[in-house]
């Protein structure tokens, strides 16, 4: 689990998933949040409230080392949204499966599913080389997206906004979101970020050996019949190859921000 900032507390909920909150952000009066009070009124049956519930979902798609992840926990950062790597539910799925033996066959990755406890998300081996391409296998399972589709729904309509990344939210899971952002990058600079990142955490890597399994993770992603990895066509494109991540950041916002002002004007959003 990473260590708060200054300014954030970590909050943990009842599905044991942790959710960074800005404090600055929480308690403006003004600016995001208050404009963003007034777009939850269309969301709320009871809309009646001045206080109206906030159900803004953002989802963020994109191939792996695209630099979603890095980008979901800024805007969550921002806006005091609660934030979802899904990816770790299927790494999740995928340790637990290896640590039982894995050879149960796919319907025993789908029971693990069903009663994954998400307190684990945390587990730091889930970063592993070894967790990380069976999560890629077990994600292309029709039972086990199933099984963890709901959990990911119920987390998008949150009250008080939330973002989650993936390979399928702007198209499968939350295809009605507010805002949609579909994030990539030239093959080079994903291999030189994921050698970095591997590297820095003490794995035994090779860039090539690197470059193999994001090619292999991109193929399957992109080829599995069930929920592949595809652009939305109402997400935008950012392309981050060339971007550094406070210049990523700033085109993220600035996407956010479009759509609040649009649900703010619009009559729907006026209550």
């Amino acid at each position: 689990m990473r260590a708060a900032k200054a300014g954030q507390s970590l909050v943990v909920d009842g599905l044991g998933c942790v959710h960074r909150r800005n404090a600055a952000a929480a308690s403006r009066p003004r600016g995001q949040r208050a404009r963003l009070r007034l777009i939850g009124k269309r969301h709320n049956s009871n809309a009646g409230s001045e206080e109206a519930a906030l159900r803004f979902t953002v989802a963020i798609d994109g191939p792996a080392a695209s630099g979603k992840g890095t980008l979901a926990r800024a805007v969550a950062d921002e806006f005091g949204f609660s934030c979802l790597d899904t990816g770790l539910l299927y790494r999740a799925v995928a340790k637990a499966l290896l640590e039982s033996g894995g050879d149960e066959g796919d319907e025993a990755a789908a029971r693990i599913a069903r009663s994954l406890e998400f307190g684990s998300l945390s587990d730091p081996g889930l970063r592993s080389r070894e967790v990380t391409l069976e999560a890629s296998r077990v994600a292309a399972l029709p039972e086990v997206r199933e099984a963890l589709k709901r959990f990911q729904r119920e987390f998008a309509r949150r009250e008080g906004g939330a973002v989650l990344d993936g390979r399928d939210i702007g198209t499968v899971i939350c295809p009605d979101a507010e805002a949609k952002l579909f994030v990539t990058a030239d093959e080079a600079v994903r291999v030189r970020r994921r050698f970095r990142e591997l590297s820095a955490s003490g794995a035994d890597v090779t860039e090539q050996g690197v470059r193999e399994d994001l090619r292999s993770r991109d193929l399957r992603d992109a080829g599995r019949s069930c929920a592949a990895l595809r652009r939305a066509d109402d997400a935008v494109l950012l392309d981050t190859s060339e971007l550094s991540i406070g210049q990523a950041v700033k085109k993220a916002f600035a996407v956010i921000n479009e759509r609040i002002s649009a649900g703010r004007d619009s009559p729907s959003g006026s209550g």
